[in-house]
């Protein structure tokens, strides 16, 4: 089977550094994206009704509760439920109609930030039905106008007025439907938010387990380092010294040289491994090359044809560089081994601010994510608040991709 890398060469001329620069393309469905924010604002508008009567059912629930005590848990529990089922249909809302980011997730708010916030939802669904009623006064305003014009009833001075009167109005009317979804959002941030004290007890529980899971990670990977030493390269020392004990006691000068040639094999087999033990403890050609350039040289001595295609502007932080390294290494070697690839497919670039690694292959598939190579993998990434996905489907083909925060 074939060695060597190819780097693929997509449209656009080579950047700064030599590499081929991907030139963006336009997203199918561009059309709908200009509707989103009117959509998003008339859905939010038909939500806070909801909203609306499920607090009037509730205030007149929690009120009937006082008089029956034992109704009261009752309906706190339902009260706790329809409320968070309103938020994650808020929290879906904006982030799929309003394309908004950075949203805090649902479960994190509790039942009392919950229901605030579906209160104070009440005002940009006010402000959006306003701005929707304008919209449909000045469309029958425009009726008209279009109506006179059509009869004869205008003349061009004041026909040309009343469209630039209306182009502005719609103007202002977009940029109603601007400000409420904007408003809308920051509501979410804000009141969805967990509170300081909460978010500094969701993040110490979050370094807790990255810590636990780095140790876990570096044991697991010195058990391997002592499994590879022990088990490949001091068995072929043992092996070595035993040839070369033959090759002192040999008389036959031809059979002393054919010992001697077979000990220079075995030295260079020996010095082979322990560079890949080496490199699997500590990528040192991170020192003076790029990401890019190092895992090249990785492909150059894998078994199956790899092709990479590394688009970073600029160079991540080197922590970042050593866990995608790592990242791709584990790929690879479990495409030669066990998936019986003959391509790989390894794509690095940044969006969003994040630096993502995806590593594709087209073999048999069947990878456990939960292996003790790639669940250590997920924990390296996981330290730096990363994220790691693999699929691998029975008969493939299997893709890892690695996502990390670029500072």
């Amino acid at each position: 089977m074939g060695l060597g890398r190819a780097l693929s060469r997509q449209p656009g001329g080579p950047g700064v550094d030599g590499r081929q620069v991907v030139v963006g393309e336009r997203r199918p469905g561009w059309r709908w994206d200009g509707l989103r924010l009117p959509v998003g604002v008339a859905a939010g508008t038909a939500t806070a009704a909801v909203e609306l009567a499920f607090l009037a059912v509730a205030a007149v629930a929690l009120g009937a509760s006082a008089l029956a005590p034992a109704t009261r848990r009752w309906v706190t529990v339902l009260m706790r439920r329809y409320a968070a089922q309103l938020v994650r249909v808020e929290s879906r809302r904006l982030s799929g109609l309003l394309a908004s980011g950075g949203l805090p997730a649902p479960e994190s708010a509790s039942t009392r930030r919950q229901i605030g916030y579906l209160a104070a939802r009440l005002l940009p669904g006010v402000l959006g039905l306003l701005a929707y009623a304008v919209l449909g006064v000045g469309v029958v305003l425009a009726g008209i106008v279009l109506r006179a014009a059509v009869r004869g009833e205008l003349t061009l001075l004041d026909a040309v007025a009343q469209v630039a009167v209306g182009a502005v109005l719609l103007l202002l009317n977009v940029q109603a439907f601007a400000t409420v979804a904007a408003l809308d959002v920051r509501l979410a941030r804000r009141l969805l938010s967990p509170g300081s004290r909460a978010e500094l007890a969701q993040r110490v529980r979050e370094l807790t387990t990255s810590r636990a899971g780095v140790i876990a990670a570096v044991d697991a990977e010195r058990q391997r380092i002592e499994r590879d030493l022990h088990d490949g390269l001091q068995q072929r020392l043992v092996a070595l010294g035993m040839l070369l004990g033959r090759a002192r006691r040999a008389r036959d000068a031809d059979r002393t040289a054919a010992l001697l040639a077979q000990a220079h094999e075995d030295v260079q087999r020996a010095v082979e491994e322990l560079r890949e033990v080496a490199w699997r403890v500590y990528p040192s050609a991170l020192d003076g090359s790029d990401l890019g350039e190092v895992l090249a040289m990785v492909a150059h001595r894998s078994e199956v044809p790899v092709r990479i295609r590394c688009d970073l502007p600029v160079r991540p932080e080197r922590q970042i560089e050593t866990v995608l390294y790592f990242v791709a290494c584990e790929a690879l070697t479990n495409a030669a081994k066990h998936a019986a690839a003959t391509l790989v497919t390894v794509e690095i670039g940044v969006r969003e601010g994040w630096v993502r690694m995806r590593v594709h292959d087209d073999g048999v598939g069947g990878a456990d994510p939960n292996g003790r190579g790639l669940s250590g993998l997920a924990r390296r990434v996981a330290a730096l608040d990363g994220h790691l996905r693999v699929t691998s489907p029975a008969g493939g083909p299997t893709t890892v991709s690695a996502e990390l925060p670029c500072g």
